[in-house]
């Protein structure tokens, strides 16, 4: 048995082991059907100025990214755009989301939106806390 560690692995050994999980999961407790979403707000010229990445898979919504420019911050845009995506994620039958964060203020904005922590990571990155939090849809 050969042990490699790498910075630099190539698209396809990434492929490999992606492919071979999502089928060993399939097999497990049934296929993820997952799908991305994103929620975007535009500016002018149409440019993006705040947005969500993330997907659905077994009933459920990751928010991976929640980006707001400078100037939208007090303006309830991640409210809103938090909104709209549990809203299509609950209209592709998703029963709960969840997201992470080690800021201060979105965890507020979070809690906020009715996302209650499960667990956190103390010191990542140091001296922050990453809560992991979910919500019903």
């Amino acid at each position: 048995m050969d042990i490699e560690v790498t910075d630099s692995p190539s698209p396809e050994d990434l492929s490999t082991v992606g492919d071979h999980l999502t089928a060993f999961n399939a097999t497990d407790v049934g296929p993820a059907e997952k799908r991305p979403l994103a929620v975007f707000v535009r500016g002018e010229g149409g440019s993006v100025v705040a947005g969500i990445s993330g997907y659905t898979a077994w009933g459920w919504l990751y928010v991976q990214w929640l980006w707001v420019d400078d100037s939208l911050r007090g303006q309830n845009a991640a409210s809103r755009m938090l909104q709209a995506a549990e809203g299509e994620a609950a209209a592709r039958g998703c029963h709960g989301a969840y997201i992470d964060t080690f800021n201060p203020t979105a965890l507020k904005v979070y809690q906020r939106q009715g996302y209650k922590p499960f667990g956190e990571l103390p010191d990542f990155p140091k001296g922050r806390t990453r809560t992991f939090l979910s919500k019903p849809l």
